[in-house]
């Protein structure tokens, strides 16, 4: 039998029970969405605009380190989608108390968005690196071999067994279509 160092201990991989927290894809995309848009509210009241950028890159690493290794392809997908959310809603509640809402919702979309863009590059480019890092080749790999005898957008031969638009000129030309009589 092997020799154990000191101080270790046989379940000092994540295993269940370990005390390591690992997040399904969906409690990662939460996560990321909870902490941009609560950095993004504190943002708009305290006035500084480093705290929603920053707090959302800080979570997208949270997220991709903490997520299970069979859903980091969750995680690297969604950052945009997350970010695009979480400030759309911190605008409709810092917009709430002005006269047009809809006026104050676009411009502060549109300037919260320009202000923020580096940010969630930043944040995506770090989701990616580390789920690269933790494992998402495999994932994709996976996701293609499921995919490989599925046919999504293949047009399917038997779509029309009843060919009106075809008339053979001769009938050395003409052939028998499922169902047609002569």
């Amino acid at each position: 039998m092997g020799r154990r160092r000191a101080g270790s201990s046989p379940r000092s991989h994540s295993a269940p029970g370990s005390g390591a927290v690992t997040l399904t894809g969906r409690g990662g995309v939460v996560v990321m969405f909870g902490a941009a848009l609560v950095c993004a509210l504190l943002s708009r009241w305290l006035g500084v605009g480093l705290l929603a950028g920053a707090g959302f890159a800080i979570a997208c690493a949270l997220a991709a380190f903490a997520t299970r290794q069979a859903d980091l392809l969750t995680i690297a997908v969604s950052p945009p989608l997350v970010f695009f959310f979480a400030t759309v809603l911190a605008e409709i509640a810092d917009a709430l108390g002005h006269g047009s809402l809809v006026r104050a919702l676009t411009v502060g979309l549109l300037t919260s968005l320009a202000a923020t863009a580096p940010w969630l590059f930043f944040g995506t480019l770090l989701v990616l690196v580390i789920t690269m890092v933790r494992g998402l080749p495999a994932n994709v790999r996976e996701l293609r071999g499921k995919l490989v005898g599925v046919r999504l957008f293949e047009k399917e031969d038997n779509e029309n067994p009843v060919r009106w638009d075809e008339s053979p000129t001769t009938t050395a030309e003409r052939r028998l279509h499922h169902g047609e009589v002569d």
